[in-house]
């Protein structure tokens, strides 16, 4: 018995029960609920002898004996409390047996009490810790959905109880792990930060984690790994781990760190070290000015504005974050959010018909991403926009000098892969980012275009292929550059 405690835990000594008693064996909490059960014949009713059980378990805790028996005229029930307390209404030991019973079993039963205790007690602390390690796990992944949709305060305060204290300003570190690896690097990137750096198990990429590191500790982290960042102590210690690291910003931009964190993953891939920085690349919607803050709020006024037809159907808060979420993770967003992918359709098409866009389309999503981007930057929201709403038309906001400015900025690298670059660029795009027609029209296969555009995501240092892409950004720029042109 205490062998089988040790190599296989309850279930091992309940089929060794079930087996000599040629019935069934189980753990019951007092109120008759069966917690665990083996049948060891394979002709026994086992739902049958359960309720028997059940039964008996109800009249031990009601008669608070230390021992228990019901007998019917095929089989007999036995039951002993797994600590032996009487007056405790805590789990116990139930054999049912088909009449007679078999010789010597009720000595066996008293005999198997105190490892099967044992072993209950060792795996009910294990099954209690995944439990916390689970609730620890969603909490941080609230906060972080949290601080990507700008609900700052209410983040700190569901961060209150999580340690470490979230930092401000910070870098955001994307760290692509091996299978089955996720655990192990997150204590590896605990210990390398001397446990100051927010750890979070992504919830759209099994393999990815994300971390919020303090800005001034991405310079310079502690162990054996000193003097060299954070991302690259990681990628040091773990062999095929890959880390991709954004610039420093205030804590209300974490969507923009996450993203930027997320395309010099992409890059990172194809260097001999595993990581690289963010290269400098303004944001878009730092350098649409006023005239596009007021552009945004149009677009997204009905949006915004929208009441619910029935109190369980979504609210305007809760679209925008579905889009939100969409727009970076694709179909992945279901993951994100929690929800079933007919809810996510269901809701994107609401949202077309409140916005009059077609979300099929990269020009339309590129727009609505860029309306979302402008209201979540805190910059634009410090001052009072005023003056006459501009019109609906995104090119207005696209002609502006600074948006040309920034179009240039973004597309210089891409001269160097010669035109045939930027011709799968951009017929990528204007096949909506699909792969089997881009590469028809470009006359190659399928493989051939995506590694043409793998050499692309090298070059200009930004994610194409997986979400969260750079296509919003670079068929903004194209945009921009057709209309200087």
């Amino acid at each position: 018995m205490y062998r089988l405690a040790r190599t296989g835990g309850s279930p091992e000594l309940l089929r060794r029960l079930a087996q000599r008693a040629e019935g069934w064996a189980g753990i019951l909490d007092g109120g008759g609920t069966v917690l665990q059960a083996v049948a060891g014949n394979v002709r026994w009713p086992g739902h049958e002898a359960a309720g028997l059980a059940s039964r008996a378990a109800r009249e031990l805790t009601a008669r608070g004996t230390g021992s228990y028996s019901l007998d019917t005229d095929e089989c007999s029930a036995l039951l002993l409390p797994l600590d032996r307390k009487p007056e405790n209404h805590g789990p116990v030991l139930a054999l049912v047996a088909p009449k007679p019973l078999p010789g010597g079993l009720t000595t066996l039963m008293a005999d198997a009490v105190m490892p099967l205790a044992l072993s209950w007690a060792s795996e009910s602390v294990e099954r209690k810790r995944r439990r916390v390690d689970l609730a620890e796990s969603r909490g941080r992944e609230a906060v972080l959905h949290l601080l990507m949709t700008g609900q700052l305060s209410i983040a700190h305060q569901v961060a209150g109880a999580l340690r470490p204290k979230l930092p401000d300003p910070v870098r955001v570190c994307v760290v692509e792990c091996s299978g089955g690896q996720r655990d192990e690097v997150a204590r590896i990137c605990a210990d390398a930060s001397g446990g100051r750096t927010w750890i979070v198990r992504c919830p759209v990429y099994a393999r990815h984690l994300i971390l919020i590191v303090p800005a001034d500790e991405e310079t310079e982290a502690e162990g054996p790994e000193e003097g060299r960042t954070l991302g690259l102590a990681v990628a040091g210690l773990v062999d095929d781990c890959v880390v991709g690291v954004s610039e420093e910003v205030r804590l209300p931009d974490t969507a923009t760190a996450y993203r930027q964190a997320f395309h010099a993953l992409a890059v990172a891939r194809g260097v001999p070290g595993r990581h690289a920085r963010f290269g400098a690349a303004q944001e878009p919607a730092l350098v649409v000015g006023a005239a596009g803050a007021r552009w945004a709020d149009v677009l997204l006024a009905p949006l915004l504005t929208h009441l619910p037809r029935r109190s369980q159907d979504p609210g305007s808060q809760e679209l925008a974050a579905t889009v939100a979420s969409w727009l970076a993770f694709s179909s992945h967003a279901t993951q994100h959010l929690k929800i079933h992918r007919n809810t996510l359709a269901s809701r994107l098409k609401l949202v077309g018909e409140l916005l009059g866009l077609d979300l099929n389309r990269i020009a339309d999503q590129a727009a609505v991403d860029l309306a979302l981007r402008i209201r979540a930057t805190p910059a634009l929201h410090r001052t009072r926009r005023e003056g006459p709403a501009v019109s609906e038309d995104l090119d207005v906001v696209l002609r502006a000098p600074g948006v040309q400015d920034w179009a240039v900025h973004q597309l210089r690298l891409l001269g160097r892969a010669g035109p045939m670059g930027e011709e799968t660029l951009r017929t990528w795009l204007r096949c909506e980012g699909q792969l089997s027609p881009a590469a028809a029209e470009l006359g190659i296969s399928v493989p051939g275009a995506r590694k043409r555009l793998t050499r692309l995501e090298a070059l200009l240092g930004r994610s194409l292929l997986q979400a969260p892409s750079a296509r919003y950004d670079l068929w903004l720029a194209f945009r921009t550059v057709d209309l200087a042109a």
